[in-house]
């Protein structure tokens, strides 16, 4: 009788261990089983905040699951991305974030960069351009930059602080003609836009889509695009290349946003969630709402994200550097100067 039981218990274990093996190998084929937390790197209302409300709707429609966005702020978006490295490598928990982790470095602000996540998709660029009005009696990107060189110091730049959008372009801006600026910082994108409407600084540099309504009213003039060609429908926008070529060698470079997972996820789980993005980046609806709010479309992963997020760190690491506005070397990171 004890060997009949025995061996209905050893039956009933080898059936159990079987049913839990399949259900097991299940879970790890389907992905995904439950619904995924979206992390944004900035509050609600900002340029990551919309695009990544925008798009991801047409990824839900994919993947068939909800994706949960939740804002997470603070330190230059550096919380948002320790906390997605911090959550398990399941595909479970992405970041949504802009171009700032490949600053942290440099800045003392993080030890992570987008080295330590896998670029799921970056989505699109921002177009970085130079801003003044009528009553400042700058009429070309030429002039401005003629008379930031031959008299430093003398005309008011605002900007957002170290590592800002107008703080690296100026960089960028000495870096090639020596030209130098009194550079006035405000407290974001809004006050700098303010400020310089209200005449207290002479030229900025911010994001063509916080300033591309006020250009059409007449109120602001936009002197050029940080960028090789004009921009698809606004070619009114003097490239910066039109007439200092140099700039060439800098570019393509802007503001960026995109998605990633943890570097050490499943080369399955990323490649699932990849096409699911380039399949919502792809949707007409989002392509309308990117080319509405003047971001140029990239869509691109792997490799092709890999070399864009290296080289505009390289880039941007080291015209942060050459400006003052870095706390460590380039160099000492092992982060190559590419440009002289």
């Amino acid at each position: 009788m004890k060997k009949k039981r025995s061996i209905l218990v050893s039956l009933l274990l080898i059936t159990i261990l079987m049913v839990t093996g399949c259900s097991q190998g299940k879970t790890e084929e389907i992905f995904p089983s439950r619904d995924i937390n979206g992390i944004i790197q900035w509050g609600a209302g900002g340029g990551t905040d919309i695009i990544s409300r925008s798009l991801t709707p047409h990824v839900e429609a994919q993947l068939g699951k909800t994706i949960v966005l939740q804002n997470k702020t603070g330190a230059t978006g550096a919380i948002a991305a320790q906390y997605v490295y911090d959550q398990p490598a399941d595909g479970y928990t992405l970041l949504y974030g802009a171009e700032n982790p490949q600053l942290y470095e440099v800045m003392e602000i993080s030890e992570l960069s987008y080295d330590d996540f896998e670029p799921i998709i970056v989505i699109g660029r921002e177009t970085a351009v130079v801003v003044t009005t009528e009553s400042s009696g700058i009429d070309s990107l030429d002039q401005l930059l003629d008379s930031a060189s031959d008299s430093p110091g003398t005309i008011k730049l605002g900007t957002t602080g170290p590592g800002g959008l107008p703080y690296v372009v100026a960089a960028l801006f000495n870096a090639v003609d020596k030209a130098e600026f009194n550079q006035i910082p405000f407290d974001g994108d809004g006050p700098v836009v303010t400020a310089l409407l209200g005449g207290h600084v002479d030229v900025t540099v911010t994001k063509l889509s916080t300033v591309k309504e006020l250009a059409k009213a007449g109120e602001v003039k936009i002197l050029a695009s940080i960028s090789e060609e004009p921009i698809t429908g606004y070619e009114e926008i003097p490239a910066i290349t039109s007439t200092r070529p140099e700039y060439s060698k800098y570019l393509p470079w802007g503001p960026f946003y995109g998605v990633y997972a943890r570097k050490d996820t499943s080369p399955e789980i990323i490649e699932i969630l990849k096409n699911a993005y380039l399949e919502g980046f792809q949707n007409d609806e989002f392509q309308e709402f990117l080319s509405d709010s003047a971001i140029t479309p990239m869509g691109i992963s792997g490799d092709e994200a890999r070399d864009f997020l290296e080289n505009w760190k390289k880039v941007s690491s080291w015209l942060l550097y050459d400006a003052g506005g870095a706390k460590i070397s380039p160099e000492e990171l092992g982060i190559e100067r590419v440009n002289p």
